[in-house]
């Protein structure tokens, strides 16, 4: 019986050390990250003048954050024993939207979410900054943009006074090609204001006060030129008649409902508030499908918007105004193009710019 027992307890003894070797053994507290301290310097890019010294900055610290240190400090040197003033400036306050850093006064513009232990640079770094001038949002751009075409060609189509001849003053045309015209002219710039309001997510913040006045200029002045031709009460009706009107209609019908579902899919493609970006590829929508043959889609529909509407009014400044929003479109998709195969080297290779197989 004693051997039994000495048996049986030698035998539990193995079958515990075998359940106890069993056990995952417990990791090893992971080491602390080391963090890195930088010195930052800032200096005026024109006068190459020390503006500031930033001491013991992260190594993590993104451009955006030392924008707005740049912000903080700059205008409250007596209140910030650890940042160093090194040239008195009156200058007003420098809010991160217009402020410009660069590692070279002729190299790029550093963007936000880029983070200084990835930039090349050592641990005492000099940043180049520049004022860019007071900035609007994009938003409130492209709403001036847009309101802008909207409401001029409106006075026009009305005829009021001081626009034609006295005798035709709030008359209204007798071709019916003249009110289809005003009604796909208004929906396409009411389209994009919804869509500036409800639908894109702008990457880029701002823009420079300055270039309200060029764009605003160019998108207003246009759509006087193109309204005063095809409200003139002596505008002829295109060579072809209804089928003409009708077959730019349709392509512009078309190409705007296009134009809307890439917006819609690139907005899909970016959660709020991140600027992260992916691949856009085709959805279930048709429309979409555009993805697999050009990078900019949208600027492809919005092209062929243009062109049915020059079809259907048959208009010289229409078709002028087609050829230039071409150019600059193309000009565009081939940055973006350019940027996707920077940024993604698993890029599809069949895709164009803007037009298939073409540019």
């Amino acid at each position: 019986m004693d051997v039994l027992a000495l048996e049986a307890k030698s035998a539990n003894g193995a079958d515990a050390e075998k359940k106890s070797s069993s056990r995952p053994k417990p990791k090893p507290p992971k080491k602390a990250k080391r963090i890195v301290y930088f010195e930052v310097e800032i200096v005026d890019s024109k006068t190459k003048e020390k503006l500031l010294l930033l001491d013991k900055v992260c190594d993590y610290t993104h451009i955006c954050i030392l924008s707005i240190m740049i912000y903080l400090y700059l205008p409250n040197l007596s209140s910030m024993p650890k940042v160093k003033f090194l040239s008195i400036s009156t200058d007003p306050k420098w809010y991160p939207a217009r402020q410009s850093l660069r590692l070279d006064p002729k190299a790029r513009c550093l963007r936000d979410e880029e983070i200084l232990q990835t930039l090349p640079v050592g641990t005492t770094a000099s940043f180049y900054f520049s004022d860019l001038g007071p900035q609007l949002t994009w938003g409130t751009v492209f709403l001036a943009e847009c309101v802008g075409p909207l409401v001029i060609y409106l006075m026009f189509y009305f005829h009021l006074p001081f626009i034609y001849s006295p005798k035709y003053d709030f008359t209204s045309s007798k071709h019916w090609v003249v009110h289809l015209a005003c009604m796909c002219h208004s929906f396409h710039y009411i389209k994009r204001i919804l869509e500036t309001l409800f639908v894109h997510r702008i990457s880029h913040g701002t823009m420079p006060l300055r270039n309200i006045f060029k764009n605003c200029g160019y998108y207003w002045c246009t759509a006087a030129w193109m309204a005063y031709y095809i409200n003139h009460p002596l505008y002829t009706t295109p060579y072809y008649g209804q089928q003409q009107v009708n077959t730019g209609l349709y392509i512009f019908l078309f190409c705007q409902v296009g134009n809307f579902s890439i917006h819609v899919a690139l907005r899909n493609l970016k959660p709020p508030g991140s600027k992260i970006k992916k691949i856009p590829y085709p959805t279930k929508n048709p429309f979409t499908w555009m993805f697999w043959l050009v990078s900019c889609p949208n600027y492809t529909y919005e092209m062929g918007s243009w062109i049915g509407f020059t079809v259907m009014t048959q208009c010289v400044p229409v078709a002028f105004f087609t050829l230039v929003a071409f150019i600059q479109m193309t000009v565009w998709a081939k940055g973006k193009h350019c940027g996707y195969l920077k940024e993604f080297r698993d890029y599809p290779t069949l895709r164009s710019s803007i037009l298939p197989f073409i540019l």
